[in-house]
């Protein structure tokens, strides 16, 4: 190939690439597909109605397509050649028989391959004009002429193309007198002009028949699948109950039972196995109560004692007279533990109270001095650490308990400080939400983090952290737990989130704004 031969236009070089590049995404077009159950049931059922419409309206045409093409078949063997055979005297004063023919018969005398004469019989049944009537004369072109001449004499009918005004028509070729082959046709442009109008009143039809059967259908469907709605809403309602805690009625029942229909073998289950869980979440609710007044009875009898050992260990501390070293340090110890006991009775007691679901006192809080008092007293009691607060520029106001909630922020500083080493940076920081609904209270440390094995148990009671973060001093496991049940009883949440380097606490309250407060 020269150098200046073109190149293939479909070779891989030259071909042009799109603007997203050779390797670039395909976009693919999602096609809506029906969700619902109804949707698809409905989409099936035209499609069903559209399928068969589609195949009984083929098989129509089709069969009387052929239907028609037989009779044409017929009429041509019953005719035979005699409109062609007339052709034959068209040299010797005498003209085609036009009289017995059929409209549009055509007629073709072939000689050695070769049309000799060839005529069609035009509209008028009292024609009587000879050969040279220009209304019979017919041209053929040589493709024609070849596929006339191709005709096997005797044969069976075929189909052969006339082209321009003639159209189709169906030829047959008999054996004339003379050594010569006649050829008669009849057009099939009245069998096709009828299978059109059969198509397009099946089309009409059909396009009625499947419009009000959609309809229909829709409403049937909807009506059949009632049942199922109910059954919906049933379970929909359940989902929005609150089932995690508390007393809780299961009085939804499915109305629709019935055993001889699907849906209702589906509600009757359905009603067993909410039966099933009412009676456990009954059972659970009694224990909860149980194991609430047990711990509050329990911590309130405990207080008393541990008050009293811890008196009596005060006083023998004071006694004036000589105590032994190793008698003295044990009586302090008692004094320690025994002040640490009662801060766990109060810790009980508590969370008792709040899971009883006592309320809280309902006040404006300051979160603002409540953030500056707690982080003063977190710097008192952990000089190594360092401390730093982010507050805004005005006062943040929230309604609740104040003392509950500077104990939250007491809690969240203190496990900061107890559970990372010396040095650690620890953030106390107050912001608004954007829409101004809630107050976002946040503690940050540096430290090295919460084990993630422990991170979804961190607000449950008397978990501690001792494997992620270095256990200083003791620790009785309540401190977030109480934290989280505060912010509860406030309507707000509380989460956390650790990696090592970062660890955050967040608390989100309802925000109070200075028209709301009283």
């Amino acid at each position: 190939m020269s150098p200046r031969s073109p190149r293939n236009p479909f070779s891989r070089r030259s071909r042009p690439i799109s603007p997203r590049g050779p390797r670039g995404p395909r976009v693919r077009r999602v096609r809506p597909v029906p969700r619902t159950l109804r949707a698809r049931l409905i989409a099936g059922l035209l499609v069903l109605l559209v399928v068969t419409c589609a195949a009984v309206g083929f098989a129509t045409a089709a069969a009387l397509r052929h239907f028609l093409v037989d009779r044409l078949d017929q009429q041509l063997a019953e005719a035979g050649g005699r409109y062609a055979a007339s052709l034959e005297h068209t040299g010797q004063g005498g003209g085609p028989d036009t009289r017995a023919q059929t409209p549009g018969t055509l007629g073709v005398r072939l000689l050695g391959g070769r049309v000799t004469a060839a005529g069609v019989v035009d509209g008028d049944a009292d024609d009587t004009d000879g050969p040279d009537d220009e209304d019979d004369r017919i041209a053929f072109t040589p493709v024609q002429q070849r596929a006339l001449a191709a005709l096997p004499v005797g044969g069976p009918a075929r189909t052969l193309d006339l082209g321009g005004a003639q159209g189709h028509y169906r030829v047959r070729a008999v054996a004339g007198r003379d050594g010569d082959v006649l050829v008669s046709g009849l057009p099939l442009r009245p069998a096709e002009e009828t299978v059109r109008r059969l198509e397009t009143l099946e089309l009409t039809v059909f396009a009625i028949a499947v419009a009000a059967a959609g309809t229909a259908g829709a409403l049937w469907v909807g009506w059949s699948l009632r049942p199922l709605r109910r059954v919906v809403g049933m379970a929909e309602r359940v989902s929005a109950m609150p089932l995690a805690s508390g007393e809780v009625l299961l009085a939804e029942r499915v109305p629709d039972d019935d055993p001889r229909t699907e849906v209702g073998r589906v509600g009757s289950a359905l009603n067993r196995m909410l039966g099933h869980v009412g009676d456990a979440l009954a059972r659970r609710h009694a224990v909860e109560e149980r194991l609430r007044a047990f711990a509050a009875d329990a911590s309130h009898e405990l207080r008393t004692p541990v008050a009293t050992v811890r008196g009596h260990a005060e006083l023998a501390l004071r006694h004036p007279g000589a105590v032994p070293a190793p008698v003295r340090h044990s009586l302090e110890r008692i004094d320690a533990e025994a002040v640490r006991m009662g801060a766990i009775v109060e810790d009980l007691l508590l969370l008792a109270r709040l899971d009883a679901g006592r309320p809280l006192a309902e006040a404006e809080a300051d979160l603002t001095r409540i953030a500056l008092n707690a982080v003063a007293d977190a710097r008192a009691a952990g000089p190594d650490h360092r401390w730093r607060l982010a507050l805004p520029e005005d006062p943040v106001v929230v309604r609740g308990d104040e003392h509950r909630l500077s104990q939250v922020a007491a809690n969240l500083l203190a496990n900061a400080r107890t559970h990372t080493p010396p040095g650690t940076g620890i953030e106390l920081r107050i912001e608004r939400e954007r829409d101004g609904s809630q107050v976002e209270l946040s503690v940050t440390d540096d430290g090295p983090g919460i084990a993630p094995e422990l991170l979804d148990r961190v607000f449950e009671r008397f978990v501690r952290g001792d494997r992620a973060r270095s256990r200083a001093t003791g620790s009785t496991g309540l401190g977030l737990a109480i934290v989280r049940a505060v912010v509860r009883a406030h309507g707000g949440t509380v989460d956390a989130a650790s990696r090592p380097g970062r660890t955050v606490f967040t608390v989100r309250l309802p925000h109070c704004s200075p028209e709301q407060a009283p």
